[in-house]
């Protein structure tokens, strides 16, 4: 995924790299505003939802809403259980990076939705989560989530490859996932803004 945003940082910086020192109080209260911003926003997203709305596609190419969120409930998995439990061994950034300005590039970029990107192969919904089971689990994740940013004190002390946005510290990590999420929650309302969408009355599953 964002590979136009991934150029734009490797030739703005030279390398995506964190300068290796623990999150000012300000960043972590940042992260913890923009998970919970997030959270919300997906919550309110498809907050009762019928049936026949999760299902709906606004074209044979593009996602329904269930496929959407089960597509962020992958993400936020993945960077719970694997990612973020790698960041403690993994090697240190390299020096003389602008940390600053990485986190910055993440939170303008990732979420504009002016490019359309393809995700990952591993990370393309097939419909095997439930629109309830896939709010469960990212809801889980997002707890997660939240654990490590309170108790890790040295997030910006070790990076991992990003497949599109290079050399991000575990901050970042946090940072892009949030913005990942702020995106496609974009796009599970833009599904909803299609004059097609079904007008059916809304549940009052609050799911």
């Amino acid at each position: 995924m964002f590979h136009r945003t991934a150029c734009l940082i490797l030739s703005v910086l030279g390398l995506a790299a964190a300068t290796g020192h623990d999150v000012t109080p300000t960043e972590r209260e940042q992260a913890r505003r923009y998970l919970a911003q997030t959270r919300e926003g997906v919550i309110r997203a498809v907050r009762g939802l019928s049936e026949i709305q999760w299902q709906f596609k606004p074209a044979s190419d593009r996602w329904s809403a269930a496929e959407v969120l089960e597509h962020i409930a992958m993400t936020e998995e993945l960077v719970a259980n694997s990612i973020l439990r790698r960041i403690p061994d993994a090697p240190p950034p390299a020096p003389g990076a602008d940390s600053r300005k990485v986190d910055d590039m993440i939170l303008s970029q990732v979420p504009d939705r002016s490019h359309k990107l393809r995700a990952p192969e591993a990370l393309v919904p097939t419909g095997k989560w439930s629109p309830n089971e896939s709010l469960d689990r990212f809801l889980a994740a997002y707890g997660e989530i939240v654990s490590v940013l309170e108790s890790n004190h040295d997030l910006r002390g070790h990076i991992i490859n990003h497949p599109a946005l290079g050399p991000l510290d575990g901050y970042q990590w946090i940072l892009a996932l949030s913005a990942h999420t702020e995106r496609h929650t974009k796009q599970i309302l833009e599904v909803e803004a299609d004059p097609h969408f079904p007008s059916a009355l809304r549940s009052s599953n609050t799911n």
